[in-house]
């Protein structure tokens, strides 16, 4: 694969081999429905609440949260009964690293702790 490209509201951003934006700083809600669409995704009300947690958590800490760490928040944003691997996986099938991150406008992450 190479490297490709997006095109939201006339804007071309560039991607990487897989989709992830090259440039995090582009990013915005358009941006966000754009790359859910090419997932094949609708963002729901969990999944925006994901997705804007991940981008606060990058905005304030300079990287993207693992998924221990986002699980903890999902008791806060959700409730403990929905704060588990199998919700979140309900939500982003192919992965928090790969569907949740991608979506909220993150280079890949370098290593895939996310998952774990």
């Amino acid at each position: 694969m190479t490297a490709g490209s997006i095109v939201v509201n006339g804007r071309e951003l560039l991607t990487d081999e897989e989709g992830y934006l090259e440039d995090p700083s582009q990013w915005d809600r358009d941006v966000a429905l754009a790359i859910a669409a090419r997932e094949r995704l609708e963002l729901n009300q969990e999944r925006w609440a994901i997705v804007n947690y991940v981008r606060e958590y990058f905005d304030t800490q300079h990287k993207v949260p693992e998924a221990r760490t986002l699980l903890k928040a999902m008791e806060t944003l959700f409730d403990k009964s929905r704060a588990t691997r199998k919700f979140l996986y309900q939500l982003f099938p192919y992965g928090y690293g790969q569907q949740a991150c991608k979506i909220a406008g993150m280079r890949k992450p370098r290593k895939l702790m996310l998952d774990v």
